[in-house]
């Protein structure tokens, strides 16, 4: 039966196909897939499905659930986007990546045990640097690698906490975990890099604005979800994460109000939009999984309709920066509408998705009493409206003049995105489809009017604060230059730290090999002294003495056969 095969082999099988159709053909293959992918997962029934055993152990290929279920839905429907967006890619490389790094995904939501999840999670790294590679310049090609050694990092890691779980428990379930052991350290040490915690966070700035226009689009969807997900369903409660989250969420918006480039911008919003799922999974209540399950669904959808309108703008102009863009929305008007919905999204204007399920981690929070951590997610949805809400689309396409006058982007990603655009709206005028796939029973109603009010006054003061920097010139203005993250500790700075040691190995290395060289001629010339041709050893010996050392050494041996 068609619904019963895991719909992560469909997508491994069209990128065996790809190759081999016809140029022409293989957008609809690309589109297929995805839409096939959706209908088989909505239909699934919840249980065990698909096991098979590998050396010894039980995989669980297709363990369904709500959970599982909602973000299989949305990688689908990522997947489907992302293709339309690309249909005039002809790049055999990007089209087979796409669909395995898809499946992959797909496949790991699905995975019931830590060795299945191993698989995908690693999976999803190989096959997703290549929308990277895919850029061919020198730059992406380092970029890649960067990104390429810490996705792997992340698997080896997992790996390692796995094998110790095994032998801690006796099974490789993947299911929820306390922190406490070295395995559970490991795990959630593995799923903090591929979510970007603090600190680690470095690789999604580097990359996704290093990948194609269409492969950026593809990016911003699986990874760091993927992760939300795999802390979801294997840290639910975990306090620390509230913190974590809370972190997440402030650092990125300081970072994006001075950056340049406004695809890092929007990956920088993709950092602060990640911690309000993390403090959701913190905090660990129905409610507050609800919310991350369905802010990961919507911000999925917002994220990836934003880079698709800077995508647009990068593919007519060949530029992303904001010091190089502005009036824009002079030939591009659609994609400026397109781009203004994704903004009010990520905003949570009332009426837009991001509204009706940020709100649900905002309530859990204050139920549960986390007052600060409730307070710095206010602030951080008010930088949110700053940084992505009003930068993006004003620099874009309001800013000035830059005397560009591109074409309207191409038909199919404007289709793209007003699908996408479409979605948003309808989630945030009519979230109960939405609330309805959640993993819990929802009670909760959004358009109250405290929260209406209180949201309305936020985005419109955040809106003033931005108009008074900016007319007082006091706002960080858009300038070409390289702002230094904690990255900078890896690529300069511990580049010299080994540099150094590399000298003063490289020193000592020749001062030991000098002293030990020195120390072997000179024994080397006592012994030629004594062996060499004009030696002692090689002057002519008297028969008698010859024979004198020939008992010796006889009888020496005589003796150590009879002491044997």
């Amino acid at each position: 039966m068609v619904e019963m095969i895991p719909p992560a082999f469909l997508f491994f099988a069209a990128a065996v196909i790809v190759p081999f159709l016809p140029m022409m053909l293989r957008p609809f293959l690309l589109i297929a897939v995805p839409i096939l992918s959706g209908l088989i997962v909505w239909s699934l029934p919840e249980g065990m499905l698909w096991q098979v055993g590998f050396f010894g152990f039980e995989l669980e290929l297709m363990r369904v659930d709500a959970l599982s279920r909602i973000f299989a839905l949305i990688f689908s429907l990522a997947a489907f986007l992302g293709n339309l967006y690309a249909w005039h890619v002809r790049d055999t490389v990007q089209q087979v990546a796409a669909l395995l790094y898809a499946g992959a995904a797909i496949g790991a939501v699905f995975a019931g045990d830590l060795i299945t999840l191993f698989f995908y999670w690693e999976g999803t790294a190989i096959a997703s640097v290549f929308l990277i590679w895919a850029r061919r310049t020198e730059g992406a090609y380092h970029t890649g690698l960067r990104y390429l050694i810490i996705q792997i990092a992340s698997g080896v890691i997992l790996l390692a906490g796995a094998v110790l779980w095994h032998a801690e428990t006796g099974s490789i379930t993947f299911e929820r975990m306390t922190l406490g052991s070295p395995a559970t350290y490991l795990i959630f040490f593995s799923f903090g890099m591929k979510c970007a915690f603090p600190l680690l966070h470095n690789w999604l700035q580097d990359a996704y604005p290093a990948a194609t226009v269409t492969g950026t689009v593809i990016l911003s969807a699986f990874t760091t979800k993927l992760a939300v997900y795999a802390l979801a369903r294997g840290f639910a409660g975990t306090e620390v994460l509230i913190y974590i989250g809370a972190l997440m969420t402030l650092f990125p918006i300081f970072y994006a109000v001075i950056e340049n480039d406004l695809r890092r911008v929007l990956a920088y919003s993709l950092n602060n939009q990640l911690g309000f799922m993390v403090v959701g999974i913190g905090i660990g209540t129905e409610l507050a999984l609800n919310g991350t399950a369905a802010h990961a669904f919507a911000h999925i959808l917002y994220k990836a309709l934003l880079f698709m309108s800077v995508g647009a703008v990068l593919f007519r102009t060949g530029t992303a920066k904001g010091s190089e863009l502005g009036g824009l929305y002079k030939t591009m008007p659609l994609t400026m509408i397109f781009c203004v919905v994704g903004a009010a999204s990520i905003s949570a204007f009332p009426l837009f998705s991001g509204f009706v399920t940020k709100s649900l981690i905002l309530s859990a929070s204050a139920k549960e009493h986390y007052n600060y951590i409730w307070a710095i997610l206010l602030f951080a949805s008010a930088g949110v409206f700053h940084h992505s809400g009003i930068k993006i689309p004003y620099f874009a396409f309001f800013a000035h003049d830059s005397g560009k006058r591109p074409k309207e982007a191409p038909v199919h990603m404007l289709l793209a995105m007003g699908i996408t655009a479409f979605l948003c709206v309808a989630i945030g005028v009519y979230p109960e489809p939405l609330y309805a796939l959640l993993p819990y029973e929802v009670k909760y109603e959004s358009y109250t009017t405290t929260h209406v009010i209180t949201q309305l006054q936020l985005l419109f003061f955040s809106a003033l604060a931005f108009t008074v920097l900016m007319r007082t010139g006091i706002y960080p203005p858009e300038l070409k230059s390289v702002n230094l993250d904690f990255d900078w500790s890896y690529r300069r700075a511990g580049r010299a730290v080994l540099g150094y040691f590399h000298a003063v190995a490289g020193l000592s290395g020749a001062y030991f090999t000098a002293l030990v060289g020195g120390w072997i001629g000179r024994v080397y010339d006592r012994f030629h002294h004594s062996t060499g041709p004009e030696g002692r050893l090689a002057q002519s010996w008297p028969t008698g003495a010859m024979v004198l050392w020939i008992a010796i050494l006889l009888g020496v041996t005589m003796a150590v056969n009879f002491l044997n």
